[in-house]
């Protein structure tokens, strides 16, 4: 998967988006055609997310595992990497140790 490193001709909510105490924190960045994706950071901990949209996570730094909607395995994802989680659904995150960085998609 090729991984975005700048997007052009966007615009973005100055007011960040914070979340647990601000161990997870992101923009959102509204394209052309009305689409949105949040750029992030997450530290150390572990997180659970619900998705009302379906979401395509792509961790462009760090690593961390990642639990979708229940399931009893945890997968590591590293920089490069991704996963998606169906729309009205969760996952649980977990970044041992440094900071996590994702694109989130939101997903048609």
């Amino acid at each position: 998967m090729t991984q975005s490193k700048r997007f052009e001709q966007v615009s973005v909510e100055t007011k960040a988006n914070i979340y647990f105490d601000g161990k997870v924190v992101s923009h959102s960045v509204w394209f052309g055609d009305g689409k949105k994706k949040t750029l992030g950071l997450i530290y150390p901990g572990t997180f659970n997310f619900k998705t009302g949209a379906g979401e395509r996570m792509e961790i462009v730094a760090g690593r961390c595992r990642v639990c979708i909607a229940g399931a009893s395995d945890w997968l590591v994802i590293a920089a490069g990497e991704s996963f998606d989680v169906p729309t009205n659904s969760f996952f649980d995150i977990e970044v041992k140790d440094g900071i996590a960085e994702y694109i989130c998609s939101f997903l048609a």
